[in-house]
């Protein structure tokens, strides 16, 4: 699903929030890159971040083609500096009231907002594509995002102990986070 555009201005800071396009794909990369090299809380390492473009478009194309799955974007000055993803759970009749939701924010642009902005625009738009409840999973060491998360009604319903092992071999818990519709 192509979402509309939106012109954002935060903190004297002007974002354009839209979709990305499949021609976007190595600008989706980098974005990747960057954000996962700057913090541990990324699901991946800056080595594992698919960077061919072709691969990325075509993963940006699928999305773009859903008729609920979607992708926001926030540019900067024409730069791809952050990025949500809302994507069903599954297909099975079961799961098909669940999205997930996961997002990126390049550090130049924490803290002005932008998270706060892109995630309520998701939250209408995830509701209004008939889903139930919007699902997230956060490092529980990243309290600046489980505030955020729980300011826009997010609830935490469990942990998932040593969730994440990284490099230094040390743990991370992963608190899951709903958000209910209705």
């Amino acid at each position: 699903m192509i979402l509309p555009e939106e012109h954002l201005i935060l903190q004297n800071t002007a974002f354009l929030l839209r979709s990305p396009l499949a021609a976007e794909g190595a600008d989706l990369a980098r974005h990747q890159y960057i954000t996962s090299e700057e913090t541990y809380f990324m699901a991946r390492y800056p080595e594992e971040v698919v960077t061919d473009p072709v691969l990325v478009a075509r993963r940006i194309a699928r999305v773009n083609e859903s008729d609920r799955e979607f992708t926001l974007s926030a540019y900067l000055d024409g730069e791809m500096v952050a990025n949500l993803q809302v994507s069903k759970i599954g297909e099975h009749i079961k799961f098909r009231h669940r999205a997930a939701m996961g997002i990126s924010i390049q550090g130049k642009c924490r803290g002005l907002g932008l998270g706060t902005a892109m995630i309520g625009r998701a939250i209408r738009q995830t509701r209004a594509n008939g889903f139930e409840q919007l699902e997230l999973g956060v490092f529980e060491d990243n309290q600046a995002a489980i505030h955020v998360y729980e300011k826009l009604g997010f609830q935490p319903v469990g942990i998932t102990p040593r969730a994440f092992l990284l490099k230094d071999g040390s743990y991370r818990n992963e608190v899951q986070m709903v958000l209910f519709f209705f």
